[in-house]
């Protein structure tokens, strides 16, 4: 019987991208290269920089959770398989292969091992990455099989971490499985493919749901356009609709009306940092409400403390409902003001801006990097995946 890892290796070492698909890759590759950037001056720079290539330029893509993110397997792809495919010296084709891997693999672990409490980034990113990693080596489908059974002892993470950071670590812990399993399989070190099907059913997934069919990426990557847990997108989005039309002053009460299933990682309901804060859904609509466009200046430890928030966290009501979905994009968010008099305003949102069924213009893409730094637009200019390894590597050197 052939093994879901001989199966997935196959598909990859055998994967030609079509157009569509090199333009996404462009797409990825530009956006994790500047949410790192954006990342600087953040102190995870300082406590990545021991780490590998791999791990180092993860963990900064990740820890602004700016990232991009495949919402079938509730995977962020980009920000593991490109630091894979650049700490290997890979190409778009190599990214491509080893984000197709990742969504097919995060889908089969399915929604039960998310709501289980992995992160499934983790889980699913470490054998992906091997196989980003392997095709950047030049591993034909045996190693590439192999380097997928090397990286399982290391594809664990936990949603505990969010809020930490040790998040944006784990991350970088994945990516950097992925190239060290790819690397021991091109020096000839040996494997059982079978180890992947014995692996699944233990953390809730299940061989039979992976789906070889389709595009690269099936059903897209949704871009981010606000600096924090993609769950928190939508609202945001709500909540700037109503944020210019109503005095603050007056908010008496916000009810936040969310299906269950699409705020389960938002696990802080009175944050205390900013990094708490990028996974709270009632500072989510707080924010929007004070900022309007919530940027990385409203995911600090000094806003999240700001008078103005304590006061209209205090007001936030939410009412979860299950809704037969499972995925952070199910049914709709309603956001519902009730001012000083009893007078009521709600936004109701199914789609933020960025999701592949609404696809980040050009403008907003372009704004988002702007965003990144007053010095991310030029160096973005004229990027390969051959440059942006150096830039990386110039941006956070390893010590």
């Amino acid at each position: 019987m052939v093994q879901s890892a001989e199966r997935l290796a196959r598909w990859a070492a055998e994967f030609t991208p079509s157009s569509e698909d090199l333009l996404r890759a462009e797409r990825a590759l530009r956006d994790t290269v500047a949410v790192a950037l954006a990342a600087r001056a953040h102190p995870m720079a300082a406590l990545a920089a021991p780490l590998p290539d791999a791990a180092r330029w993860a963990a900064m893509a990740h820890v602004l959770d700016f990232d991009d993110l495949h919402l079938p397997s509730t995977t962020h792809i980009s920000t593991v398989c490109v630091p894979a495919v650049l700490a290997a010296g890979g190409d778009a084709r190599a990214y491509l292969a080893g984000a197709g891997v990742m969504a097919r693999l995060g889908t089969a672990l399915g929604w039960a091992h998310y709501t289980s409490g992995w992160h499934a980034t983790c889980t699913a990113g470490a054998p992906a990455a091997a196989v980003a990693a392997g095709l950047s080596l030049g591993l034909d489908a045996d190693g590439l099989a192999r380097a997928i059974a090397l990286a399982l002892p290391a594809a664990g993470g936990v949603q505990r971490a969010f809020g930490t950071d040790a998040k944006a670590l784990q991350v970088g812990f994945a990516a950097e499985a992925g190239v060290r399993a790819a690397r021991l399989a091109a020096a000839g070190a040996g494997a059982d493919a079978a180890a992947l099907d014995e692996w699944l059913p233990l953390v809730g997934g299940a061989a039979d749901r992976l789906d070889l069919t389709g595009p690269a990426v099936p059903d897209g990557l949704a871009t981010k356009l606000f600096p924090c847990c993609y769950a928190m997108q939508r609202p945001i989005g709500a909540a700037r609709a109503l944020a210019a039309a109503l005095d603050l002053q007056q908010v008496e009460r916000i009810a936040v009306h969310t299906p269950r299933a699409a705020v389960h990682p938002l696990i802080h309901r009175e944050p205390a940092t900013g990094l708490q804060a990028k996974f709270s859904l009632e500072y989510a609509v707080v924010t929007a409400l004070l900022d309007g466009f919530p940027g990385f200046d409203a995911f600090t430890d000094d806003a999240v403390r700001r008078p103005a928030v304590r006061r209209l966290l205090e007001r936030v009501a939410v009412f979860a409902a299950d809704s037969g979905g499972n995925d952070l994009l199910t049914g709709a968010t309603e956001v519902e003001v009730t001012l000083a008099g009893g007078r009521t305003v709600s936004r109701r949102l199914a789609l933020p801006p960025g999701a592949p069924g609404l696809p980040a213009t050009d403008e907003e893409f372009a704004a988002k990097v702007a965003g990144c730094g007053p010095d991310v637009p030029a160096l973005l200019e004229d990027l390969t995946w051959a440059s942006a390894a150096t830039l990386l590597a110039d941006a956070f050197p390893a010590r």
